[in-house]
């Protein structure tokens, strides 16, 4: 079954976003006749580690279970082994990310900032609510997409995200200006990616990366535990 869908899914040469190793193309399922978002990864890149390797299975089994309207949708996936990639392909958003939408919409009222929180919370609250807790670990504005025509605000890139055991720690990853302090000390849990989302309604509201004055990793660092610090004497 999931080779005959493949047959019906068609990549175009448009590139929707380009990371370290994983590309994203604009797609067509002929048998949905809806636009899809081809995700396409070469192996190579995590067959140097392992433990990258195996994050990566997790993502795609983790994408397979979660449902929910505020969750970015999961569709197939497979192993391209000739060309040494894993593929998989999630729903389309017509407007990008959030940030993307932010910067482009710059006169927007409270309101509908307020209505985008709302549904990131909501996306946040069902990932947290399993047993254990799912933790995205890299949420900013960049994970988060919209479509435009309807305001509806979901939560993706899942490629950080984990499943939070008392068997093994999770690793320190993520983006420097969206990550908790308690992150660095890799002792932490699903409550860092309420901290994420402060950051990212700072940047919603200010239009700007926080700790955009740092000129690198170790000053966000720096920064981000002295405002710690200063808010558990408050």
């Amino acid at each position: 079954m999931t080779l005959i869908l493949l047959k019906l899914i068609q990549p175009y040469h448009e590139i929707l976003g380009k990371g370290a190793s994983k590309t994203v193309y604009r797609a067509f399922d002929e048998y949905q006749g809806i636009e899809v978002a081809w995700n396409q990864i070469k192996l190579y890149d995590f067959l140097q580690n392992p433990e990258d390797l195996e994050r990566l299975y997790c993502e795609i089994h983790l994408l397979k279970t979660l449902k929910h309207k505020n969750i970015m949708k999961f569709y197939t996936s497979w192993v391209d082994t000739a060309n040494r990639n894993i593929n998989f392909v999630t729903e389309l958003f017509t407007s990008g990310t959030l940030r993307q939408y932010r910067l482009k919409h710059k006169r927007v009222n409270i309101r509908a900032v307020k209505h985008w929180c709302r549904q990131i919370l909501q996306g946040l609250h069902y990932l947290h609510s399993h047993d254990p807790p799912v933790i995205h670990r890299d949420l900013k504005c960049d994970n988060i997409f919209i479509n435009g025509n309807q305001g509806e605000v979901k939560i993706g890139d899942l490629g950080l995200a984990a499943i939070l055991r008392k068997s093994h720690a999770a690793h320190c990853v993520g983006t420097p200006e969206f990550m908790a302090p308690e992150v660095y000390e890799e002792e932490y849990n699903e409550l860092v990616d309420i901290y994420s989302f402060g950051m990212c309604v700072l940047e919603m509201v200010t239009f700007e990366y926080p700790y955009s004055e740092c000129g690198h990793p170790a000053q966000i660092l720096q920064e981000s535990f002295f405002w710690e610090k200063t808010r558990c004497f408050v």
